[in-house]
């Protein structure tokens, strides 16, 4: 049985990770740090931390695999500063942390259009974050790359509100990569990467998740 640590559980996608790793037969212990009290469950390790100060010297960073959810708009984080601390800054906390500590495979919610190098601020940010957990050496490193994310959030997002209705009813017209990504959707594709790792780096397309 596998020990998983998932950071952005309390998010739409992490929510679905966590109801699959906590429903599997073959995860024995799910860690999830986190700003606030998840629901307990016996499998669940669920401290609360300052992701502004992560505790580096936990022994739950060492893990069998990291499912890293965490992401904002700019809208609600309120800056880009804000929303590259959440997109960038923590997941690469996480990330170097988890691999002090020996863990040897990373799986990261980035973004459709992720590139470093370009002139969108958003996708910019999501491309150095893949980038930068690049180049911490996982021994399998996977990254999703979604498009519009279908789902009940618990913050309002206008753009959301709008396009997935409109997506919605486009959909068997749309090309794959272009469809919705439902958050159980994206959630199973992680999970499954993060319990049957294959070494070396791995794209999940969003048409894989439509």
């Amino acid at each position: 049985m596998k020990k998983l640590l998932l950071v952005g559980s309390t998010g739409l996608v992490g929510r679905e990770v966590l109801k699959l790793a906590l429903g599997s037969p073959e995860v024995g212990q799910v860690v999830a740090p986190t700003r606030r009290r998840l629901e307990p469950h016996a499998k669940l390790v669920a401290p609360i931390v300052d992701f502004d100060r992560l505790p580096a010297l936990e022994p739950w960073w060492q893990a069998d695999a990291v499912i890293c959810t965490l992401g904002t708009t700019i809208k609600v984080a309120g800056s880009q500063d804000a929303f590259r601390q959440v997109d960038y800054s923590y997941p690469m906390a996480v990330a170097r942390l988890a691999r002090q500590h020996g863990t040897p495979t990373f799986v990261l919610n980035s973004a459709l259009g992720a590139d470093a190098g370009s002139s969108v601020f958003y996708n910019r940010v999501k491309g150095e974050a893949e980038h930068g957990v690049r180049s911490l050496g996982f021994e399998t490193l996977v990254i999703a790359r979604p498009g519009l994310i279908g789902g009940m959030r618990e913050e309002f997002r206008l753009g959301e509100k709008i396009l997935v209705p409109i997506l919605s009813a486009l959909g068997p017209v749309l090309p794959r990569a272009w469809r919705i990504n439902p958050a159980g959707n994206i959630a199973r594709a992680m999970f499954d990467a993060a319990m049957h790792p294959q070494p070396g780096e791995h794209i999940i397309t969003s048409d894989r998740m439509a």
